[in-house]
């Protein structure tokens, strides 16, 4: 039998027909060698003019998720509590699933896991983590083994724009945000994004794949740029940094796992350095490979849509996650035994206790800024009422965990003082 009669031919039930929605039919169109054909099409808003037949919409999910001759349902909507419901049924219905969806993904991977087996049926869902990046199947096929140490990378594309803008061309953080907004980089509400909360979806399925960790958003530490201070670019200026929100996995010493999401000072030689507005970036250290840097658009219909078809590509040969990590070895454990380096910035003189720090290496005040840098032990930013208040900034230096966690206890026992 040839391979191209092996290939499945795949009948799309697509939920959503936003940028992302019209810019894959539009592909799909241009594509016929992929055998796959859109059927119809679930709409929220009938009334929308759209570069399609009428015929192809329904405003009906369940003509989509009961019509036996779909196969695969492709969704792409942004109401994570709607997503779930489509993409549950359509997995007990037996149809194969593609999500770009990060935030219905990482609030509940362990039951959609749980789903795919029970219908062994597989969901794939390359777009909700980088677009263009094939960070997933990397980490899925690549690195299916113990000697993964590391990832790290800019994952959110409206955050990245800002602080582009803001270093690049000297704009405010509130002027940035609005060219972002009025680009279509960020929503008219940026909370997910400024916040971390988007970055945080996606460092969640990532630790799934990378160390069979299945984990809440809530579970980790996480915070966006909405803090930072137009003091701390000037700081950043003369080290000679830039400010970059970094979502990071990190094998310890003893084989468990330090995650989180915060802004990171990246120095002249860092990849992440060149990696600018909308663009995502991804570093994947391994013990044997050294670092793997990965570069693409994180964002826009285009590069969505093309992972979403590398998705729709792979389903034809049956392909489905293994989660290999989860169910062949022995899941990691996240920790909160870990030492960082960071900085902090804040308005007032001893609005920041020094009490705080394992190790204080510099200090500097004047009637408009305070910032001190030193070594902190991440349990302590578990308790967010000191570093999240507004106008206190947190931001990680470069080369941020401390290895020499003995030298550091052994300061730790010193009555230190603010030099």
């Amino acid at each position: 039998m040839s391979i191209q009669n092996q290939q499945k031919k795949l009948t799309i039930g697509l939920f959503g027909f936003g940028v992302v929605g019209e810019s894959l039919y539009r592909v799909l169109q241009e594509t016929p060698t992929l055998q796959a054909s859109i059927k119809k099409v679930c709409i929220k808003h009938p009334e929308k003019k759209r570069s399609a037949p009428e015929n192809l919409f329904t405003t009906d999910p369940e003509v989509l998720l009961s019509d036996s001759s779909i196969n695969v349902i492709v969704e792409l909507i942004d109401d994570a509590d709607a997503a779930y419901y489509i993409v549950s049924k359509a997995l007990s219905e037996r149809k194969a699933v593609v999500s770009a969806n990060k935030k219905l993904i990482a609030g509940h991977l362990e039951e959609l896991i749980a789903l795919q087996k029970h219908f062994d049926v597989p969901f794939l869902y390359e777009s909700a983590c980088c677009a263009s990046i094939p960070v997933i199947r990397n980490l899925e096929e690549y690195y299916d083994n113990d000697l993964l140490q590391g990832i790290s990378g800019i994952v959110n594309g409206s955050t990245n724009y800002i602080l582009t803008k803001i270093f690049d061309e000297g704009k405010s953080y509130d002027d940035a945000l609005l060219q972002a907004q009025y680009e279509g980089f960020a929503e008219s509400d940026p909370s997910l994004d400024v916040e971390g909360v988007d970055a945080v979806n996606k460092l969640t399925i990532l630790l799934a794949h990378a160390y069979g960790i299945l984990a809440f958003p809530s579970d980790i530490v996480h915070t966006g740029i909405q803090n930072l201070h137009s003091a701390d670019a000037v700081y950043a200026k003369e080290k000679g940094y830039q400010i970059k929100l970094l979502a990071q996995a990190k094998k310890l010493v003893d084989g468990r796992i330090s995650a989180f999401v915060l802004p990171q000072f990246v120095k002249g030689d860092s990849q992440f350095r060149n990696v600018q507005n909308e663009y995502n970036g991804v570093t994947i250290e391994s013990s044997l490979a050294d670092r793997q840097f990965f570069y693409g658009k994180g964002a826009g219909g285009y590069p969505t849509a093309s992972a979403v078809l590398s998705d729709l590509s792979a389903l034809r040969y049956d392909y489905r996650y293994e989660y290999k990590k989860l169910r062949y070895g022995l899941p990691a454990e996240l920790t909160d035994e870990v030492y960082l380096r960071v900085y902090l910035s804040f308005d007032k003189l001893f609005q920041v206790q020094n009490e705080r720090f394992e190790r204080i290496e510099e200090w500097s005040s004047n009637e408009r800024r305070c910032h001190v840098t030193g070594v902190i032990k991440f349990a302590q930013l578990l308790d967010t009422s000191w570093w999240k208040k507004p106008n206190t900034s947190l931001i990680l230096l470069p080369d941020a965990f401390v290895t020499d966690v003995t030298e550091t206890a052994r300061l730790a026992e010193e009555e230190l003082a603010f030099v």
